[in-house]
């Protein structure tokens, strides 16, 4: 159960970033500081804030279960590469031999901080 609370919060983190990137480069409905009802009309952008507080509230039971060691590289690795891969599947951003090195790496060093 501990790892599936974890694996929602990363899945809702990384949820939350992608949906703050559509929000923010809508062109249909771009948000002006000047005018506040442009943020709270902006449905991509209030979907994104609720899914990052509720990706706190997931790590903050997952830290209920897990040591602190295990679930904050856990989280935000698994955040980094869900939020590459869906930069390219929902936004066509690039995805290049090095990113996925990169992801690789980071893979391994989370593996390597969590073993015990």
């Amino acid at each position: 159960m501990k790892w599936i609370i974890l694996l929602l919060g990363i899945l809702s983190n990384a949820s939350a970033s992608v949906l703050i990137k559509v929000a923010m480069t809508d062109k249909a409905s771009p948000i002006q500081l000047s005018k506040p009802l442009s943020i709270i009309c902006n449905l991509p952008l209030i979907s994104g804030l609720s899914l990052y507080c509720l990706a706190f509230i997931l790590y903050a039971a997952a830290l209920t279960y897990l040591p602190l060691n295990v679930a904050h590289p856990t989280l935000t690795s698994g955040s980094i590469a869900l939020v590459a891969i869906a930069s390219v599947v929902f936004l066509g951003e690039r995805f290049t031999t090095i990113n996925i090195v990169g992801i690789v790496l980071i893979t391994l060093g989370v593996v390597a901080l969590t073993t015990k």
